[in-house]
């Protein structure tokens, strides 16, 4: 089939995380240079390793005959062999099986019961749908929200290409509102009034509202103040909310802690609490945990009408089942060892070492960026990522369009091939017009780290210098 035959729309997505630069990067790597693939949020990938807890419950899970030797259990914590037994046992038929489309039943229950914890409200496990990582979630809530062209999805710039790729490939309009860099990428509701007039004078249909808290790939955390404010305006606007909240465990200042929007939307009472539709996304990839590749996630669906609810269960039957193994990862994650019990401990100083190792990293990495010549960076307050702003010199700038590269681009470009770091450029992102950005995990170890500063510091001078 030739591409000239393909899905316009399919043709036309764009996906920058692993672009241009990504391949460049995979050519290297074959080629013998060492890269630093710091483009995407892949924890394992560099370096950080599995919480013991989780890969020992895993192991007993898929191998459960190994529970039969007494001698390899005596090598696990009770509390493992007994949580592996009970998975098997709510599973039945073992994880070579398919399970229910939407998740196993007891494993959505965990997860409204984790949510029930988490917000103090309750949750339906029959409105929970268990997919394969959180973005296949995204790409569900999408195509069930977007008929045509004319329908339009609200998303913050810079937004997580995931948003801008599916809703091309659904064949609707991207309605974008810029974040303010200035006040530490924050949401301005005079800016949301602006784009949601401006796509309805166009005569565009907006029906979603996207948010990512904390955001990708910013790294701003929002106030509880913030989150009334885009429910307040997505009741009047009458706009569906999609939460991206797989980030919500990834915090690293105590200013503005993680508040959910369904527990917003239920403490604000009224019809807004009862009305306002929401479908939130949460994953095992992000946090402390990592699980990129076991592709466990979930969407809840919060007064959602139950005929939606029948047509997204009919959808997501087409595809028979999420894999198993990210669903035991899930209920890993929702359920973790409990106080009194043998793992509790040492389950919990792991997550906390590396939790604070993430504050270290985030603000190693923002502190040096805030070092460089033309370099300027609001401090990552969540996430696993820093997005700097490049103030490029003129001669530079014409010097990429010379190239027929994106400024940022042609930075990102020079910067992978002189000292083998991996990033995206901020136009994958979306930015205002004459501004340049890059984006970069803050994941290396923190010794790494230290070399990463230092290459980019080298790199910088250098570049800065050659085009001043």
């Amino acid at each position: 089939m030739h591409p000239d035959l393909l899905n316009r729309d399919l043709k036309e997505a764009q996906y920058a995380v692993r672009g241009e630069l990504y391949l460049k990067a995979d050519e290297l790597r074959k080629s013998g240079r060492e890269i630093i693939f710091t483009n995407v949020g892949n924890p394992h990938n560099l370096g950080q390793k599995p919480l013991t807890f989780i890969r020992q419950v895993l192991a007993l899970t898929t191998a459960p005959f190994l529970m039969d030797n007494p001698e390899i259990v005596k090598q696990f914590p009770a509390d493992a062999v007994s949580r592996a037994r009970s998975i098997i046992k709510s599973i039945g038929s073992g994880v070579g099986a398919y399970s229910d489309s939407r998740g196993y039943p007891w494993l959505r229950q965990e997860i409204a019961d984790f949510i029930q914890r988490r917000d103090g409200h309750p949750s339906n496990p029959d409105h929970i749908f268990c997919t394969d990582g959180a973005s296949v979630s995204v790409r569900m809530a999408l195509n069930a929200i977007i008929r045509d062209e004319q329908d339009a999805i609200m998303v913050p710039i810079p937004q997580y290409p995931l948003y801008s790729a599916a809703i091309r490939l659904y064949g609707g309009s991207l309605e974008g509102y810029y974040l303010d860099e200035p006040s530490g990428w924050q949401f301005k509701m005079d800016e949301l009034k602006r784009s949601v007039n401006k796509a309805r004078k166009a005569g565009k249909d907006v029906r979603a509202l996207v948010f990512i808290n904390p955001g990708n790939p910013t790294g701003q955390c929002l106030s509880r103040a913030t989150l009334e404010g885009l429910a307040k305006f997505a009741y009047e606007e009458r706009l569906v909310l999609m939460a991206d909240e797989v980030y919500q465990e990834n915090i690293f200042q105590s200013e503005r802690p993680f508040v959910s929007m369904k527990q917003v939307l239920a403490e604000l009472g009224g019809p807004i609490s009862k009305e306002q539709e929401l479908i939130s996304f949460h994953t095992v990839s992000k946090g402390v945990y990592g699980e990129c590749g076991l592709r466990g996630g979930y969407m809840e669906c919060v007064n959602v009408h139950p005929g939606t609810i029948d047509e997204m269960y009919k959808i997501s039957s087409i595809n028979l089942s999420p894999n198993t193994i990210g669903q035991v990862a899930l209920s890993l994650m929702c359920n973790p060892p409990k106080k009194g019990e043998p793992s509790h401990a040492s389950y919990y100083q792991e997550k906390q070492t590396l939790h604070d190792s993430l504050i270290r990293r985030a603000h190693i990495m923002t502190d040096g960026f805030n070092a460089l010549e033309n370099v300027s960076c609001v401090f990552t307050e969540g996430v696993m990522y820093s997005f700097p702003r490049l103030h490029l010199p003129p001669k530079a700038v014409e010097a990429a369009k010379k190239a027929g590269k994106a400024p940022d681009t042609f930075y990102c470009l020079h910067l992978l091939e002189e000292t083998g770091i991996s990033v995206v450029p901020g136009s994958g992102f979306g930015q205002k017009e004459g501004e340049f950005h890059l984006r970069t995990t803050i994941l290396p170890s923190e010794e790494k780290m230290k070399e990463v500063v230092e290459k980019y510091k080298s790199f910088n001078a250098k570049f800065m210098a050659k085009y001043k």
